[in-house]
């Protein structure tokens, strides 16, 4: 019985202004980051497909470590494979340096495309304008690495990408001391497994793993906490019971400590400010959610009306004074 083979098509990319190295990879087969993304900060990239020989992964990279040249290293990698012709490798060096191989017996279409920085490979695709539409997509599309590997991907799904379908997709990109608390460098390691849309899926995760981890905003964003956006902090956070909702439109100490708690419970502590700002990010997350509370108040029970707006804690409104015993109330009438 013949060995499978994978369709998948994949980009491996360096960014010299930042000093990142970056894999991005769909296929038609089970949790695809299990197997082709590997990357290592100051030595290089690699993506590994086809029928992949995950060897290629670690031994790549120990080339690489060495000094060795994308190009050399796909050269040793597949002349000493017997299997080379079912292979397909993709490799960016620590300088840039990119190369690519595509094996002869490789499913169609199955080809490659290498450019300044990065290299597009893909096997069981639609046609190659699959990796060609990978390569312009990410010469063109502006912002850092995370951004131009998610519309490679795209635009490589646009173009018809795995002909088999979709199944899963990885994002990998290594940074010095980018990982969580600078423990490690996995800057960005997000897997999409088994999803009917994993592109899509991959592109809704890593926006959550960017507001939650990363702080890739520009501070030219930074929104001032003036009375109005206070008022709308403290209204939202009340509505998400954090606050006791009187939106005075001052951060007081109150204040202060319910944003607190909505950012430690959220594990956005990173996107704390130690001045009058607040991240657009922030603001805009916390709003929705208040949106989505309100609404599923509404769908779920009567709401009195102008509670939502006074949130929990507030003061109730005030009661009707009684009247005096033995009066009826007159209900005014026109005319």
């Amino acid at each position: 019985m013949p060995a499978p083979r994978f369709g998948t098509f994949s980009i491996v990319a360096y960014d010299r202004g930042r000093d990142e190295w970056g894999v991005a990879v769909q296929s038609k087969f089970l949790a695809v980051g299990a197997v082709v993304p590997w990357a290592e900060v100051g030595v290089g990239a690699l993506a590994t497909q086809a029928l992949a020989n995950v060897g290629y992964g670690p031994g790549g990279l120990a080339r690489l470590r060495r000094g060795e040249s994308a190009e050399a290293v796909v050269r040793a990698l597949t002349s000493a494979d017997p299997k080379r012709d079912e292979r397909q490798l993709g490799v960016v060096d620590a300088r840039g340096g990119a190369s690519a191989f595509t094996g002869a017996k490789c499913m169609d279409f199955a080809g490659h495309v290498v450019g300044d920085g990065f290299a597009c490979q893909g096997n069981i695709l639609l046609s190659r304008a699959v990796v060609e539409g990978m390569a312009r997509a990410y010469e063109a599309t502006p912002g850092d690495l995370p951004e131009r590997l998610l519309a490679a991907l795209a635009a490589g799904q646009r173009e018809g990408g795995d002909r088999r379908g979709m199944q899963s997709a990885a994002l990998l990109i290594v940074r010095a001391k980018g990982g969580y608390d600078e423990g490690n460098d996995r800057w960005v390691d997000i897997r999409i497994d088994d999803h009917p849309s994993p592109i899509e899926e991959l592109r809704r995760v890593f926006r959550l793993y960017d507001l939650t981890l990363l702080t890739r905003e520009d501070p030219a964003t930074l929104i001032r906490l003036t009375p109005e956006v206070v008022r709308g902090l403290q209204h939202d956070l009340a509505i998400l019971g954090f606050a006791p909702g009187r939106a005075s439109g001052t951060m007081d100490d109150a204040t202060i400590r319910a944003f607190g708690r909505f950012l430690g419970e959220n594990n956005f502590e990173n996107k704390a400010r130690p001045d009058a700002t607040i991240w657009p990010s922030v603001r805009d997350y916390l709003r929705d959610r208040a949106a989505e509370e309100s609404a599923r108040r509404r769908r779920t029970a009567p709401v009195v009306p102008g509670a939502l707006d006074r949130g929990p804690g507030a003061a109730p409104p005030p009661k009707e004074a009684p009247s005096p015993p033995g009066t009826a109330r007159r209900t005014k009438r026109g005319g």
